[in-house]
């Protein structure tokens, strides 16, 4: 490969994670090894039983889509875009792939050989942690024929419902492991691990540890004849033995696995070797965890009954949201996985809607639109969504319409008593306008975006983040479609988007002062949704448009996205990226708090850091909205 490709390599590299946690010298490494896949849409990179391969993969445009197959039907699990990363499993697991990955248009991936990279793993732990949160996410596979509703990550909860983040937290290992003095007879050790099913035993001084034997010992010093059977257990054992404490996570554990280069860990009191041995950890222990250990919230929702049921989950879910921040859990995952919770509340609401009125007379797709749609609702907010059904005869249309509408009435009706309010502005399906056909909502669209601003016409930029929560893919594709077919040749809808962006009060007065509120209820407060994250939102959404990204509705990663596109103004972008998190994080934390939406944050309450970080979040947003007046035409509705 030649120096300049590389260089281009490791300057996009650097820009993601793991990647940014290397120093110049690991990423060229990296870059330089790296092999380019060109991949047709619909082509297949690695498919569900495959070997795995020595490499994983970074996607470097276009779009992959990681599914797997249940019941004769492929199943979406997750979409891949430039700068993510997928196909870990050879880093955590000896088993063929699990699914299948797939182009879901024209794209380019970068194959990371595992031999290259694993050594900078070792060194980094933020490396791992990276890595052990993406596989995870990368993982969730509803349809595992053992573990059916399940969720393969580590943000959810564990069979004894502990509300703890599985790869944070302790993991299960072996608490009564063999021991044996460091004179035992090497037969008398092996028989003892056949007798008791491992694969392992720990050489103990006065219950300290010295040594560690395993399988791997006995095949390569016993087996080939290097020793007898007769000799004693400590001339063969490893040591000194890796110690770890009784409360070890995932992430340390696997560290040092990598760093020692070691299968085992010896858990002691305090995680000395000059303590009582507490266990053992193997690599399977962490494989099991890391890959087949999911949580219960996920088969919780599918087996709910009632409305009941699903609120118990969200409550757990809030809980969950509360202890990974705390335990600073990057924010971009914690949405990730509390979308995917939400988006299964909402279909289980509206499979329950299914069951008390029985099968649909046409295919249609539920659709969450505003926070829910991006991804973004860590807090209990109002619920929004359009319901959307395939064309059907004219004679039959009315008919099909009223069964779309009770089912709309029943499914947010459910949802509300789990804790989402209805929608204020009644942007949800049971709205007669935001239930329809899909030629129907052609036309909305269309009329949206050609003739914006009309009084009979409003538009609402909330239906521009939409998510599929239940049914048919094809139609939210459909919807998507029409809107990336209206952008060529379009300022009129440009100019009204842009200048709806620019409507919101300055999050800080002439002075840099923060900007509060005046009216008695939330008088001295400051409206972090409306004056700073909101403006964020409709900037990340406008330029997202404009810029033709598809299926990218999260604002942090429309950010990150546009960077790539658009790299003129790319340190702009990542400046509003890691505003939007800051500042998402303040509302999240204001909102769990005070048990409501995290709009107002009492500043006085505030520490003096906290205050300069909050009010260095803002600063992004007047870049941003300079950007916007200087990329669009913002005349007509200004």
């Amino acid at each position: 490969m030649s120096n300049s490709i590389a260089k281009n390599i490791a300057n996009f590299l650097k820009e993601y994670s793991p990647f940014n946690y290397l120093n110049e010298n690991q990423l060229t490494q990296v870059a330089t090894s790296i092999g380019v896949v060109n991949l047709d849409k619909h082509k297949v990179l690695f498919q569900i039983g495959d070997k795995l391969h020595d490499s994983f993969y970074v996607v470097a445009s276009g779009v992959i889509n990681l599914s797997v197959i249940a019941d004769a039907e492929e199943t979406l699990l997750n979409k891949c875009y430039a700068g993510d990363v997928f196909g870990l499993r050879p880093f955590f697991a000896k088993n063929n792939y699990m699914m299948t990955a797939k182009a879901r248009e024209d794209s380019l991936v970068y194959a990371i050989p595992i031999s290259v990279f694993k050594p900078f793993v070792a060194e980094n732990p933020q490396v791992l942690d990276f890595l052990l949160e993406s596989f995870a996410t990368n993982t969730q596979n509803p349809f595992d024929k053992e573990n059916r509703g399940k969720l393969l990550t580590d943000n959810v909860y564990t069979e004894n419902k502990s509300n703890e983040n599985q790869y944070f937290q302790s993991l299960a290992y072996n608490k009564i492991p063999l021991k044996v003095s460091g004179s035992t007879i090497v037969k008398d050790t092996a028989q003892l691990m056949t007798e008791n099913l491992i694969d392992s035993a720990i050489i103990i001084e006065q219950n300290y540890p010295i040594g560690i034997v395993t399988d791997s010992d006995f095949r390569t010093k016993i087996a080939n004849g290097r020793f007898p059977i007769t000799t004693s257990i400590d001339k063969i054992m490893s040591s000194p033995v890796i110690t770890v404490p009784e409360n070890v996570s995932v992430a340390e554990a696997q560290l040092l696995l990598l760093k020692y280069n070691v299968s085992h860990l010896c858990v002691t009191t305090n995680g000395s070797d000059k303590s009582e041995v507490k266990g053992i950890i193997s690599e399977n222990d962490l494989i099991v965890a890391q890959a087949n250990n999911p949580g219960v919230l996920i088969k919780e929702i599918k087996r709910a009954l009632s409305s009941n049921e699903l609120k118990n989950v969200r409550e757990k879910l809030t809980n969950l949201i509360q202890s990974s921040i705390a335990k600073n859990i990057p924010l971009p995952h914690i949405y990730n996985i509390s979308g995917e919770i939400i988006t299964a509340i909402v279909k289980r609401s509206v499979e329950l809607a299914i069951l008390d009125l029985g099968s649909p007379p046409a295919r249609f797709a539920w659709l969450s639109i505003g926070s829910q749609g991006r991804k973004e609702q860590l807090l209990l907010t109002d619920q929004d969504s359009i319901l959307i059904f395939e064309d059907v005869a004219t004679e039959k249309y009315r008919e099909v319409k009223d069964y779309f509408l009770k089912l709309s009435k029943r499914a947010t009706s459910i949802l509300e008593k789990i804790g989402y309010k209805f929608c204020p502005n009644d942007h949800m399906a049971t709205n007669l306008h935001w239930c329809k056909s899909l030629t129907e909502w052609t036309k909305q669209y269309n009329n949206w975006m050609r003739n914006p601003g009309e009084k009979n016409n409003n538009i609402s930029s909330i239906f521009f983040d939409y998510e599929i929560s239940f049914g048919e893919g094809k139609i939210e594709d459909a919807i998507t479609d029409v809107i990336h077919n209206n952008i060529s040749n379009n300022p009129l809808f440009f100019d009204y988007l842009g200048n709806d962006a620019l409507r919101k009060s300055p999050p800080l007065n002439f002075f840099k002062k923060f900007n509060l509120e005046e009216e008695a209820k939330n008088k001295g407060k400051f409206d972090i949704k409306n004056k700073a994250i909101m403006s964020l939102v409709d900037g990340a959404r406008l330029f997202a448009i404009s810029h033709n990204l598809r299926s990218i509705n999260n604002t942090y990663l429309r950010f990150k996205q546009l960077a790539i596109v658009d790299p003129k103004f790319s340190e702009i972008y990542l400046n509003c990226a890691d505003a939007f998190l800051i500042l998402s994080k303040f509302r999240t934390l204001e909102g769990l708090k005070n048990d409501n939406y995290g709009d107002f944050i009492t500043i006085d309450e505030l520490t003096k850091v906290d205050k300069e970080r909050l009010k260095n979040a803002l600063q992004p947003i007047k870049d941003l909205e300079d950007l916007i007046k200087d990329k669009f035409q913002l005349t007509q509705f200004s």
